[in-house]
């Protein structure tokens, strides 16, 4: 019961309190921290107490925008105030706050009144009036308008109105009462579209503050349309020219018509007047909203000259105005036709010796146009060797200015051209071909004054050597070629020929009075190896290099088979490389084909002698012994390098002997060489035997008479050098290949072939050397010689 007492009490005291009021005015818009008021100095507090009983506002449910400062208890400004936004239009605007203390606790009322500033300015709903006013509506009529606010209070909010200057409108502005002012737009002068379509003012309001703020808003008057104005044309009349052969669809004329008016009162569509023909109706089309003319059909000059074509240009308005124009259109001529070229007589073909000034073609030259697209000029192309001469207007003649030469050109393509004197000018062209005939003006030639021809040897009568052609460039008899051999030459029929044969060949032709022309044939015979080689009897010379070679004969058929049998001695110890015999032969052919080599066929493999490959000469292959026998049988072939080769065949029979017994048969042959050749040649291999037998006889009985002088024989072929068989001293003979390649032969003993150096032919120059050459070794002898080289045979 006693503390609700002690309530009771402090309520009654707190009521007390609150009936003191503190009352403060400050201005909106004050800055912050702006002291209000000494608001703990008013409340009766001392200097520090405020702050000691924690001295503050209550809060009233909305921002007060002030505060209590707790070292000097003084109410300032804590953040912007604004009336409008606290109180609105209210008059006056306070706050009410509520402070607090405490020790003891106490409530204190404090009125805060927030005065008005002039901070707002008349503000119209919206910036921009858009309005539509008729045309035709009269003056004095009115039309209101909203007017502005002002969110101020008092005479800041009193507003007053001005319209900028307008020669057709004003302002008239009524106060309703107090809080209300009417404000009208007034039409003072009748409007024109077509002058002024808008109209654009300023509404200004002003309020009663100090200085005074002022809002405008923008008024757009747009005039409504009246038809009240007809369709214009830009030209009463247009003047159009245009060429004839302009195509069709083609635009010659845009239309311009303007209507002032606007809306479906300018909308304006053209047509042609009813007082056009129809002809010109057909060729001609005009866009009915766009005013573009156009060509629907040809144009033609020589026709219809000129066209007025009458125009009409009507609005869309109620009641619909038009208006009219006339376009004048010129057609003007062009250079349309190319000029035509016709050939009215032709004289053809033109004899190659024509005369200068034959008449070949007569023409005929026209163009359709008039004036200068009429006038033609004409030539020819290419203008040789034909011209153009002028009969009369219109006709030409087509002559000939050159002589002509069929075989030069045997047919013309000539072309007349005609060119008008138009702007761009037009041609006209006719092809005429002209062939030229033949007279017989040439003479067959031969391509070639000299022919040479080779031809091969055995040919049989009537083998073909060659093929000759004469041109004549003539045509058809004239140019028909005949040939025959000159009398002068040859003459007729077949006869056989040597290796050079010429004569001469005549060509003619058919032609009135008949032409010819001739040509040399030189003819060389060319080699072919139609011959084998033919074995020759051995040479009758005396001891080569201490051998004695005796007893050679041949047997009675190698003068007709090719073949014979030869007969030689050697020494029991002979060294190797002395040479025993040599195989000599000849071929008649000339060339390679006269070329021998000489192989030996038997024995084969490897036997005591051997052959030289193109020297002949039969030499040993290594020392005799008396293993070898008594008597050895060699066959050498002998070919020739032809193509097939042909070969003959010799056999030598090499007796082996004691070296006295050889030395005797050397001296023996040396005295009786030709009759043991007349002697070999009658006997066959039974008596070339037998005749060797009686000379060993006779040599044994000769030993003891003259044992002498075959001891002294014998110290001499003992001990004497042994040196290769030499030939004496001979003139140089030349053998050389003639310039078509056939080969001459020499019969004269030669000791070396020499291959000349040379591109453009190869020569053979067979010769005996005037000096001893040196001991020839084994390998020399068997080897092929390199060309323009020196060999050993």
């Amino acid at each position: 019961r006693c503390s609700a007492v002690v309530r009771v009490l402090v309520l009654q005291a707190a009521w007390a309190l609150a009936g003191g009021q503190v009352r403060y005015s400050v201005p909106e818009e004050a800055k912050g921290g702006t002291v209000v008021g000494r608001l703990a100095q008013d409340l009766g507090l001392e200097a520090g107490e405020a702050e000691a009983r924690r001295l503050r506002l209550v809060a009233q449910g909305r921002r007060a925008s002030v505060e209590v400062s707790g070292a000097s208890g003084a109410l300032v400004v804590s953040s912007r105030l604004d009336r409008e936004e606290l109180c609105g239009k209210s008059a006056p605007c306070a706050l009410r706050l509520e402070v607090l203390v405490e020790r003891p606790l106490r409530v204190f009322h404090v009125e805060l009144e927030v005065t008005d500033i002039n901070d707002n300015a008349p503000i119209f709903p919206a910036a921009r009036k858009n309005l539509s006013i008729a045309e035709l509506s009269v003056p004095g009529s009115r039309f209101p308008l909203e007017g502005a606010s002002d969110a101020d209070i008092g005479a800041n909010a009193q507003l007053s109105y001005t319209l900028s200057p307008s020669d057709h409108f004003r302002l008239d502005v009524k106060s309703k009462d107090e809080k209300k002012i009417s404000v009208v737009l007034v039409l003072t002068k009748s409007l024109d579209r077509e002058t002024i379509p808008v109209h654009r003012l300023v509404l200004t309001a002003s309020d009663g503050g100090r200085p005074s703020l002022t809002g405008t808003m923008e008024l757009v008057i747009s005039v409504l349309d009246a038809n009240d104005n007809a369709p214009e044309f830009n030209q009463s009349v247009y003047k159009v020219q245009l060429s004839e052969n302009i195509a069709p669809g083609t635009v010659f004329c845009q239309l311009t018509a303007t209507d002032k008016d606007e809306g479906s009162n300018r909308e304006i569509y053209y047509s042609f007047s009813d007082t056009i023909s129809s002809k010109a109706q057909d060729l001609f089309i005009i866009d009915k909203k766009s005013g573009e003319i156009r060509t629907a059909g040809e144009l033609d000059f020589e026709d219809i000259q000129s066209y007025d074509l009458e125009i009409e240009a009507r609005d869309q308005g109620t009641p619909p105005l038009s208006s009219h124009c006339s376009v004048e259109l010129e057609v003007l001529d062009v250079n349309d036709n190319a000029p035509e070229v016709s050939v009215t007589s032709l004289s053809v073909p033109v004899p190659e010796d024509a005369s200068v000034g034959t008449v070949v073609a007569l023409l005929s030259v026209s163009d359709r146009d008039s004036g200068a697209n009429g006038r033609v000029r004409c030539w020819v192309w290419p203008a040789s060797p034909f011209g153009l001469e002028a009969t009369f207007a219109g006709s030409y003649s087509l002559v000939l200015r050159e002589a002509l030469d069929r075989e030069r050109v045997s047919e013309y393509e000539v072309e007349v051209r005609a060119e008008d004197g138009g702007a761009p000018s037009l041609r006209g062209r006719r092809g005429v071909r002209v062939p030229v005939s033949d007279v017989n003006d040439n003479a067959p030639a031969f391509a070639q004054a000299v022919y040479t021809v080779l031809a091969r040897e055995n040919n049989a009568a009537g083998a073909e050597l060659a093929r000759l052609w004469a041109r004549d460039p003539d045509e058809a008899g004239n140019g028909r070629v005949s040939y025959s051999v000159w009398e002068g030459g040859v003459g007729g029929g077949w006869r056989p020929a040597s290796s050079y044969v010429s004569f001469e060949v005549r060509a003619v032709d058919a032609g009135e009075p008949p032409l010819c022309g001739n040509a040399t044939v030189q003819v060389f015979v060319l080699d072919e190896n139609d011959n084998a080689p033919a074995l020759l009897p051995p040479a009758g010379s005396g001891p080569e290099a201490g051998v004695g070679v005796a007893g050679e004969a041949w047997s009675a058929a190698a003068a007709g088979s090719g073949s014979g049998t030869q007969w030689a001695w050697a020494a029991w110890g002979a060294p190797a490389g002395q040479v025993v015999a040599k195989i000599r032969a000849v071929d008649a052919d000339s060339g390679y084909n006269a070329w021998l080599r000489y192989e030996l066929w038997e024995p084969r493999g490897k036997g005591p002698f051997r052959v030289g490959l193109y020297s002949g000469e039969v030499s040993t292959a290594r020392a005799l012994e008396e293993a070898d026998g008594p008597r050895q049988r060699l066959v050498i072939v002998v070919r020739d390098h032809g193509e097939p080769a042909r070969s003959a065949t010799a056999t030598l029979s090499v007796s082996l002997v004691e070296a006295a017994e050889a030395a005797l048969a050397a001296a023996a042959g040396s005295s009786s060489s030709s009759s043991r050749s007349s002697v070999g040649v009658e006997m066959g291999g039974g008596a070339a035997s037998a005749a060797t037998n009686v000379w060993l006889v006779v040599a044994i009985c000769a030993v003891s008479s003259l044992f002498l002088l075959a001891v002294v024989l014998y110290g001499a072929s003992r001990w004497a050098p042994r040196a290769a068989v030499l030939s004496g001293p001979g003139p140089t003979t030349l053998v050389c290949a003639s310039e078509v390649g056939s080969w001459s032969y020499s019969q004269r003993h030669s000791r070396s072939l020499c291959v000349a150096d040379g591109a453009g032919k190869s020569d053979l120059m067979v010769f005996s050397p005037n000096f001893p050459p040196p001991p020839p070794g084994p390998a020399a002898k068997d080897t092929q010689p390199e060309p323009s080289a020196l060999l050993d045979t």
